[in-house]
This record gives structure tokens, sequence and C-alpha cells, in this order.
């Protein structure tokens, strides 16, 4: 199962048409948002051909950014726990950095997936990769938007730079 992963799109219009794009053309079957959406109009673009996951960022106007998601996809408040082909996954904002500590350090999940740095990156701890798919660029994560791609059968994941 192709998997795509986006967090901090922080109502960029044209960064997720360019993420919504990306997952498109990957063939992606389900898209996973870390949060930080910021307002409901963020949030339909996402309104694709695949099964769709977020969990609420700490800048999201969260009742109605809910509501929007729950039109066409799965809301899951804080912090969600999905099976995506096989593969036992956490999804949460990454407000706190010991929750995503935990999280991954647990044991229970294979993936751990997280924004709110708006900065790249995974790594592997005892059998659990944490990745976070990276956010719009604002200091100081100055880096270019990124989304993340994950195979859950070869378990290949991959960055895509966007702007």
């Amino acid at each position: 199962m192709l998997v795509g992963i986006v967090s901090d799109t922080h109502d960029n219009g044209e960064q997720v048409d360019a993420a919504v794009e990306t997952f498109e053309d990957a063939g992606a079957e389900a898209v996973v948002h870390c949060g930080d959406f910021v307002a409901p109009f963020s949030v339909t673009p996402f309104d694709g051909d695949w099964e769709f996951y977020a969990v609420r960022g700490n800048n999201d106007g969260e009742w109605a950014v809910e509501s929007t998601v729950e039109d066409f996809g799965t809301y899951m408040g804080e912090m969600g726990e999905l099976t995506l082909g096989g593969q036992e996954v956490a999804v949460y904002h990454g407000t706190s950095g010991a929750v995503v500590d935990a999280l991954v350090e647990c044991g229970t999940y294979d993936y751990v997936f997280h924004g709110h740095t708006h900065e790249a990156g995974t790594e592997e701890y005892e059998g659990t990769v944490r990745v976070n798919p990276g956010g719009i660029s604002i200091p100081p994560a100055p880096g270019a938007f990124s989304v993340a791609t994950l195979e859950t059968g070869s378990e290949e994941l991959a960055f895509h730079e966007l702007g």
C-alpha cells in the first residue's frame, strides 16, 4: 500500500495543491495529514481517490477542520492509531517532543508519523520508524516544503521536495 504523509500546510494553497498532485501521481492509496491545515479550505483539496486520515495540529481551527475532514475522511483528534498495509502506525501532530519520543520508544508501532517542526526527517529506534514529512518553509526550518511516501510492502520511504 502506498501512503502519502503530509503535515504543516498552514493554508498555503499552492503547497497543498503540489502535495495532492504528488500523491495522485504516485498512486497513493491512503493519505495521512499530521495536522496544521489551519483552516477548512486547506482540507478540501485532500478529498481524493484514497483513504484520508488527519489529526489536529496546534494551529487548526479545530471544530471547522474536524467537520470538513469528516465529510470525506477520518478525523482522529489529537492522536490516532491506524493499520495501513499491515503496518501499525501512530499519528500525532508532534507538539510535544516527549510524546513523540514515547510513541516511538513504546514498541507498539511500526511507524510514528508526526510534524510540527517543519523539518523533514526519519530515524529508527528498535524497530519503530519515526517519520516527519516536513512542512512549509518557516524559520527556524527554512528548507523546502516536502511530503513523504511510504510503500508499506517494501517499507520504502521517500521524501519529495515540492518547493
